[in-house]
């Protein structure tokens, strides 16, 4: 007995085995046709098994249907599995959001679900559409796309993003909490768009541009605003709030952000157009007149005192833990300087109130010193934390609104860690307004699979359930018979389990 290949004149390939009588072959059976290379070799696999059976030359110690089984698994090439958690699950909540779901391919979901699993540079998008789409593309049409994406999805994206949120929140948005920050390019040119400034990243010397966050209570995103590299922090608080008004025609909601954002022309501008707000107090840098009516309050921990000054209600709170913090780095500032005055490398232009240079003084035409007793007197402000605030909320509920703060701040560390937000690559104004708005329709999802992680009592973290997702895999097979095209999930593990089960 042998086996044959025939080829068909629709160019498909018959496995046929035969047998030699006399001088002339019979057909005893034909095991199936293939249509592409690896039918091939599974068919010539499966008809071999059938030549030892039918000739009775079958291990004794090997079953027919385990060389079956052995011969399909040799045949599983990796083009046969793809990568569907992504889909199966981070899509269904990007539906459930209401994001844009059309076209083929849908760029704009991919890129968003790609942001998540696998951020980084457009080669690894190439590489998303790839193992979990099983689409060719190449990095310029991914390109093409980001010059194409019009300008009015930013407006789309913001709008079903602040609908979701106050979905979320019941119907009620009476929190914002706004923050700022930079992201950096790695390119030695500026432009209009992007000019160099202060970094809180510490690259001061890459163009960059500045970009205006609001969320809403537990951090869930609402909106943002670019601005120019140089931009000052300050500048921004207004624009970005009107704007939020002119788009979503709300309410005027309390507004929360931290001591960056206490200038007297933010605080004249909120009270100018009406606002209420809860910011982070400096209470070292007031006058010398409120700092002695703080010193004379006496707080204890649990026991907020408050007293009027010109911006509003000053609130301030005292912390055993930010006591010991706040002596710790001051104990590590003070050896620094020592450290920086024993070098001899000091002048007076460091005499400044920079971080712990207000320590630093002058005796005789160049002796700098460390006053400590400036100092030792620093530490009477050690755990006091103040807010000011012209609402009409009792201390403590100035202060723990202020302390959901850490949201925003959370939230541009998961765009910039997890979905690496920054550096950014792109040079062109529109790529990079489009790369901003993926990252932020991503971080929207992030936050809505950690909600349903914790609605779902799944003990989790969103970055670990995207560690699991994206391994989540199915296998593609052709049944050699009837030549249909099928596909199975792979058995999952006890967390996958749990993913696959979460009610979106």
């Amino acid at each position: 007995m042998f086996i044959r290949k025939k080829r068909n004149k629709s160019g498909s390939v018959s496995i046929q085995i035969l047998t030699k009588i006399g001088r002339k072959n019979k057909l005893l059976k034909t095991v199936g046709c293939a249509k592409t290379y690896r039918e091939e070799e599974l068919l010539v696999m499966l008809a071999n098994t059938e030549v030892k059976r039918l000739s009775g030359t079958t291990s004794l110690f090997t079953e027919p249907d385990d060389l079956v089984v052995e011969n399909f698994v040799n045949s599983i090439a990796n083009d046969h599995l793809q990568i569907v958690g992504t889909e199966l699950i981070l899509g269904k909540i990007y539906q459930k959001i209401g994001f844009p779901d059309s076209g083929c391919p849908n760029y704009f979901k991919n890129l968003v679900l790609c942001r998540l699993v696998y951020p980084g540079s457009k080669l690894k998008t190439v590489d998303y559409f790839r193992q979990h789409l099983n689409t060719d593309v190449s990095v310029y049409s991914v390109y093409r796309y980001l010059d194409e994406l019009n300008s009015a999805i930013k407006p789309s994206i913001e709008q079903i993003t602040f609908e979701y949120t106050r979905k979320i929140l019941n119907g009620k948005i009476g929190v914002v909490f706004y923050d700022m920050t930079t992201l950096y390019f790695e390119s030695s040119e500026e432009d209009d768009y992007r000019i160099p400034g202060f970094n809180k990243d510490g690259k001061h010397q890459q163009p960059q541009i500045m970009i205006g966050l609001l969320v809403a209570e537990y951090g869930y995103p609402i909106g943002y605003e670019i601005f120019e590299g140089n931009t000052s922090e300050t500048k921004t608080l207004i624009p970005v709030l009107e704007s939020f008004q002119e788009k979503f025609k709300i309410g005027k909601p309390i507004v929360v952000a931290d001591a960056a954002l206490l200038s007297n022309k933010n605080i004249n501008a909120l009270r100018s157009n009406k606002y209420e707000y809860i910011l982070g107090g400096r209470i070292k840098n007031e006058t010398n007149e409120v700092k002695a009516k703080i010193a004379a309050l006496k707080i204890e921990q649990g026991k907020p005192a408050e007293l009027k000054t010109s911006k509003g209600r000053l609130v301030v709170s005292y912390s055993y833990k930010r006591a010991h913090n706040d002596k710790k780095n001051r104990q590590k500032g003070l050896k620094r300087l020592e450290k920086r005055v024993q070098s001899g490398k000091l002048s007076k232009e460091h005499i400044n109130n920079r971080g712990y240079n207000k320590y630093l003084k002058v005796t005789g035409d160049a002796n700098i010193s460390i006053d400590y007793d400036k100092y030792e007197a620093d530490a009477k402000w050690d755990g006091l934390k103040g807010f000011v605030t012209n609402t009409k909320l009792a201390p403590g509920k100035v202060i723990e609104s202020y302390s959901q703060l850490w949201q925003v701040e959370k939230a541009f560390r998961i765009s910039k860690t997890d979905l690496r937000i920054r550096p950014v690559y792109h040079r062109l104004k529109k790529r990079i307004e489009a790369h901003i708005c993926i990252c932020f329709a991503a971080y929207t999802l992030y936050k809505e699979l950690e909600r349903l992680l914790r609605l779902n009592k799944i003990d989790i973290s969103a970055e670990k359930a995207i560690e699991e997702i994206k391994e989540i895999r199915q296998l593609k097979y052709v049944l050699p018979k009837s030549k249909q095209m099928k596909t199975k999930t792979l058995q999952p593990t006890e967390k996958q389990k749990l993913l696959l089960s979460l009610k979106i």
